[in-house]
């Protein structure tokens, strides 16, 4: 028997040391190492997986338990809704067929075969019976696939499984592991939502053996909520550690694909919004979905994040209500909301923009306020709500450079309307006309669409799915929009609606901003009155007031409003 060893492990990356330390050295996570015991305990979890997954490698020949011929009983449920459940013989084969050209290795006495000889057959998936999840998903549940579902606590993850689980019944067996409620907990939920249905089998067992015994059971589809609730019984660790939740992920995942049964996982997440437990789980499964959303608004968002039988960063909206989740067909009418019934008007309030952002194969419109404000402290804020504020501080500063705003001593305040996380690089040029009219106080046109980076030189640069994006402004009826010139012309044609190209940040302001040429842009330190440049010229030579006005002469490019009064 090996010896047993202790060893401290990290709850946020899984970074593993010999003893205890008050921070991570991986992370800089504090408070996060573990004690964990190692040695026969990890060796027999090994095994047990080996021998289910490989019976040929037990060792002691043994043709019980998970990886052998067996006649299934469940001991392990706290619950005995799933005793109707039908059982069937399972005999333990490789996935490969013996033929002469295939060989064994040494190692692992696990048989290889030529890739071209391996049966390449297009699996059947199973619809969800929700069009947003199925379009996530790359067209539906995959056989034998294991999908994470991760979210903040309270955000609707339960509800969107047993929705999930309701249409799926209606052709499959489906199981839902229960690991945080009763079964009766979730019967009561169950008939909130309108869940009712022969072919849904729940089990309160925790004990992810048993739960893999449960599986084999003949179900095509199986909830597990969630991994962090479920234990290995031969691991030495509390549930949600590192270790337990490794070792039951890489059961479930074993069991999932030699069964070819579609599991879905539900996973916590930490305060910072990471998934919780270690990296490895969003290696080791197929599908990673984050549902997000503020508990105190309706709006839901499910984003992909990663999918091995599909594109990645699709996204789906739904609508939580006391009847459950429904999805939103037109996500940019919802976002946008009384922007679209003020779209005859002249002018919109000045610091509003409209912005474009491809969601995978979605583009959603999305509106962006910005607040430009005078500042009573030496340090100027900068807040962004939906969007990177390190990013905002690049656009701040562009626009002090080179298109001669000066917002050094104002407090910046933008947000992204409807609550939605903005990531894409294409929303720069709008943030930056809602940051110009808020401190001009100009309005501009209701139905203008901003499209475009901007660079650290000034220049808009060009985006991807320009026509998409435009197709959906003008279905809402969008009448004009400024695109970078280098994304012109465009593939296809775009009726009713006039697509202005630019070069620059300054060349966008101009065309949004009527007058924006001719507006006061930039005073120097010396009609700021802060005390600062022509004030102390005579201190400290007489040069910096004059290097002021210099530079103002030329951001105002010699207007009448830019000349000193001596």
């Amino acid at each position: 028997m090996a010896k047993t060893k202790t060893r401290w492990t990290c709850q946020q990356c899984g970074f593993q040391a010999s003893g205890f330390l008050g921070r991570c050295t991986e992370c800089g996570a504090w408070g996060s190492l573990v004690e964990e015991l190692t040695g026969a305990t990890a060796s027999a979890a090994t095994q047990t997986i080996l021998d289910r997954s490989h019976p040929s490698l037990n060792s002691k020949g043994s043709k019980g338990g998970l990886g052998g011929k067996s006649s299934f009983k469940n001991t392990n449920s706290m619950s005995s809704t799933n005793s109707a459940a039908s059982v069937e013989n399972y005999e333990g084969e490789s996935s490969f067929k013996a033929s002469p050209r295939t060989f064994i290795s040494e190692s692992s006495r696990l048989p290889a075969m030529p890739l071209t000889q391996i049966e390449a057959s297009e699996s059947h998936r199973m619809s969800t019976g929700l069009a947003g999840v199925d379009e996530v998903l790359g067209g539906g549940l995959v056989p034998g696939s294991v999908v994470l579902l991760a979210g903040d606590p309270g955000i609707g993850k339960s509800t969107l499984l047993l929705q999930v689980a309701k249409h799926l019944s209606k052709a499959h067996m489906l199981l839902y592991i229960a690991g945080e409620e009763s079964a009766h907990q979730v019967r009561l939920r169950a008939e909130r939502l309108g869940v009712t249905s022969d072919n849904i089998f729940v089990d309160a067992n925790q004990n992810v053996v048993g739960i893999a015994q449960t599986m084999m059971a003949g179900p095509k589809v199986t909830i597990v909520d969630s991994i962090q609730s479920v234990f290995h019984p031969d691991v030495e660790s509390a549930p949600g550690s590192v270790s337990q939740v490794r070792e039951s992920a890489q059961t479930l995942i074993a069991t999932a694909k030699e069964h070819g049964i579609a599991t879905i996982v539900v996973g916590h997440v930490t305060k910072e919004g990471a998934i919780a437990g270690p990296r490895m789980l969003e290696h080791m499964v197929d599908v990673v979905l984050h549902f997000e959303g503020d508990r105190a608004r309706e709006l839901r968002i499910l984003r992909g994040v990663k999918n091995r039988f599909g594109a990645t960063h699709e996204i789906a909206v739904f609508s939580m209500t006391d009847k459950g989740l429904h999805e939103v067909d037109n996500p940019s009418a919802l976002f946008l909301g009384d922007r679209l019934t003020h779209m005859g008007k002249k002018q919109s309030p000045p610091g509003t923009a409209v912005i474009a952002g491809g969601e995978g194969r979605r583009s959603l419109l999305l509106e962006v306020q910005a607040l430009v404000a005078n500042t009573a402290f030496s340090n100027a804020r900068r807040v962004a709500n939906g969007f990177d504020s390190n990013r905002l501080l690049q656009i701040i500063a562009v626009l002090e450079k080179k298109s001669g705003l000066f917002l050094s001593h104002s407090d910046v305040y933008v947000n992204v309307v409807g609550g939605m996380e903005f990531t894409d690089p294409s929303g720069d040029l709008g943030i930056s006309i809602a940051i110009a009219t808020s401190l001009l106080d100009r309005s501009i046109d209701p139905g203008l669409l901003f499209l475009g980076e901007i660079g650290l030189t000034g220049e808009v640069r060009p985006v991807k799915a320009v026509l998409q994006r435009l197709k959906e402004a003008q279905k809402l009826g969008f009448k004009r929009a400024i695109v970078p010139k280098n994304n012109l012309p465009l593939d296809g044609n775009l009726d009713n609606l006039e697509v202005i190209g630019v070069d620059t940040l300054t060349d966008a302001l101009a065309v949004a901003i009527p007058g924006f040429d001719s507006v006061q842009k930039r005073p120097s330190q010396r009609d700021r009155g802060d005390g600062r440049g022509g004030d102390r010229g005579g201190e400290r030579g007489g040069d910096e007031g004059s290097f002021s006005k210099k530079r103002y002469a030329q951001n105002t490019s010699g207007s009448d409003e830019g000349e000193f009064q001596d």
